[in-house]
């Protein structure tokens, strides 16, 4: 099959020739990865999609693209210190591991802290056209071999907060609501257009969502996300699906959001994402939901590519084959960029055994 046809056909809750992989990467193991693979020329990797060359991709056999608008790609800037356009400050915040070291990116400044800026902030122009040149080139380039993934993550609440604050949103949910309405409506608003110009150019699938679970519990209340998230991204899903009924809508979360499942369903979501097994059963989710959702991710990037061995990795990736994988429906990747402290066996031994395993 080809990546395309193999992605298309899992969706269907079909079985493919085998389970379609996507994979992404912090900057700093696309750069051991390339090394190892002996890969030359452009080196620039954006985990988020928004300006990758795609050849470790395409040479691992990926059936996914990605390709990114909107303020994920604020992410990993090269500078120490830097302020996005959306006004928010970053800062570079350096580990080390066994293979060498690290750096990640962290906020430390939010434009909209003090109440009276909301109402006179003036949000990035979603429109530009230089914003979707990324988009337009890869589908022109390999739509009619591989699934193309329209990514507009960090849809509504990480955005908000980022530019809030996390610890003043959530407050403002519950003593301000009109305020946090008007700050959550800022990314909203954005990201509704940037991925509806998405569906306009003609990804197969939309990628939408936001981290509101921890390992093991939401970071609000259920009812909490009901008011003031669901009704803006069931808004969302219909506008898409209105541009195309045939679009895919992905929702990421990471941790356990085990309680709003039926309403990301109701909404018209079609695959959830990551599924960190640590959080929550990948068997109970197929149980419950795999006739009415797709699978995206799974393979753990907290304990098993990190810290177990390659058999351990193998272990898992045949077991989430045989079980979220079963009668289609699952698109295997990890559930986070491959992070540096990841072992290159333990990678290889992730991408073999996928290319090895038929599915059933």
């Amino acid at each position: 099959m080809k990546p395309r046809t193999r992605v298309e056909t899992a969706l269907q809750h079909q079985i493919p020739d085998r389970c379609p992989l996507q994979v992404s990467f912090t900057p700093e193991f696309a750069q051991r990865l390339r090394k190892s693979m002996g890969l030359v020329g452009e080196a620039e990797h954006n985990p988020h999609g928004g300006g990758n060359t795609y050849d470790l991709e395409l040479a691992l056999g990926a059936d996914m693209l990605l390709t990114s608008v909107g303020w994920a790609n604020s992410y990993y800037q090269t500078e120490d210190t830097y302020v996005d356009e959306w006004g928010i400050g970053w800062r570079s915040v350096n580990y080390q591991t066994r293979f060498g070291q690290g750096r990640y990116t962290e906020i430390f400044d939010h434009p909209l802290a003090d109440d009276e800026k909301v109402i006179s902030y003036d949000a990035p122009d979603p429109n530009r056209p230089e914003l979707f040149k990324d988009a337009a080139d890869v589908i022109q380039k390999y739509k009619e071999d591989y699934w193309i993934v329209g990514v507009a993550v960090t849809t509504i609440f990480e955005c908000a907060w980022a530019l809030r604050g996390l610890d003043q949103l959530l407050v403002d949910f519950l003593v301000d609501p009109h305020l946090a309405e008007a700050v959550l409506d800022i990314p909203y608003k954005y990201h509704l257009t940037a991925a509806k110009r998405l569906v306009e150019l003609g990804v197969d699938m939309v990628w939408l969502g936001d981290d509101v679970g921890t390992q093991s519990s939401m970071l609000m209340s259920p009812d909490v996300w009901r008011r003031f998230l669901k009704p803006r991204m069931a808004n969302l899903v219909a506008s898409l699906k209105r541009i195309n009924p045939r679009v895919k809508v992905a929702y990421h979360s990471d941790g356990n959001i085990y309680a709003i499942i039926p309403d990301l369903i109701e909404i018209g979501i079609d695959v959830l994402n990551p599924i960190q097994p640590a959080c929550m059963d990948p068997v109970l989710l197929k149980e419950q939901y795999g006739d009415k959702l797709c699978f995206w991710g799974s393979i753990d990037v907290q304990r098993t590519l990190p810290f177990g061995t390659p058999r351990d990795v193998r272990q898992e990736v045949i077991t989430r084959i045989e079980t979220l994988g079963k009668g289609g429906g699952f698109i295997l990747a990890p559930t986070h960029h491959v992070q540096l402290d990841t072992p290159l066996a333990n990678f290889w031994e992730m991408i073999d055994t996928v290319r090895n395993t038929a599915c059933k």
